[in-house]
């Protein structure tokens, strides 16, 4: 019997969106999984998008914050209540490929491996094809991981079997970063890397990854709250995190003549 996998998505304001997210899920070759969605206080028809499927989805668990809480506390609340063996990741905007799930828990199942995550494609805000794809490392340190982040989250599975429940901390932005340097510190080896892209990521218009200002300024806090460095300390690391970005992380953006359509 194959293994339950968990399935996180959190909603804020996504009736635009959540319908083909879930879809991409509904899709999926590998039946076993249940899906936790968290709606954290959206004022738009996304629950009510979310209950229509849940009609005719058992495996589909709605959870609602009355109000709006953030990314972290509403990921957390869903893996806190997730029944999974293996715990995956997914945004309200983002969609998988129906074989997601089928290729990674294979791969993670033959490979002994506890953290694994794939390439992906990016795609603009109506769906469209940007022709890149972002390649993943076959293998992924934390020492490597510390320098950049490196694992797309809508890519992203662990396995709770082994490593336990592993929650993020209640920053505004790039928890999903330090949930897996988390991860991989407490695997004690580093997370393995799927070659094939396995998802495609919407770049929204006014998303954090088109602001630079916006990025480079949490990814301070990552240093400094998330993992409690010193002022010099965190400084120290922008400074390797910002070589790592330009000269090597930025090699792994590929060119594709991929659509999502």
């Amino acid at each position: 019997m194959n293994p339950l996998v968990s399935i996180i998505i959190p909603t804020y304001n996504s009736e635009v969106f959540i319908s083909e997210t879930i879809h991409s899920v509904l899709n999926q070759t590998y039946s076993e999984w249940e899906l936790l969605i968290v709606d954290d206080g959206s004022d738009d028809n996304t629950v009510d998008i979310i209950k229509e499927f849940q009609k005719l989805n058992s495996n589909i668990k709605l959870l609602i914050n009355e109000r709006n809480q953030g990314a972290a506390i509403s990921r957390n609340k869903a893996i806190n209540d997730a029944k999974g063996d293996y715990i995956a990741f997914l945004d309200a905007d983002d969609l998988w490929l129906p074989h997601k799930l089928e290729t990674q828990i294979t791969f993670m199942r033959a490979e002994n491996c506890v953290v694994s995550f794939s390439s992906y494609e990016l795609i603009d805000e109506l769906g469209n094809t940007l022709n890149k794809c972002v390649k993943s490392l076959p293998v992924l340190s934390y020492k490597k991981l510390l320098k950049s982040n490196y694992i797309g989250n809508l890519t992203g599975v662990y396995h709770v079997k082994t490593l336990g429940k592993i929650t993020s901390p209640n920053l505004p932005k790039r928890q999903d970063w330090l949930l897996w340097l988390a991860a991989i510190e407490k695997s004690g080896k580093p997370a393995k890397g799927i070659e094939e892209s396995l998802a495609y990521y919407r770049i929204r218009n006014n998303s954090m990854s088109s602001n630079k200002l916006n990025l480079l300024k949490h990814n301070y806090w990552v240093y400094y709250k998330g993992l409690g460095f010193s002022t010099i300390k965190s400084i120290y690391c922008m400074l390797v995190f910002l070589k790592e970005h330009v000269f090597v992380k930025s090699k792994q953006v590929v060119k594709t003549n991929v659509s999502p359509k």
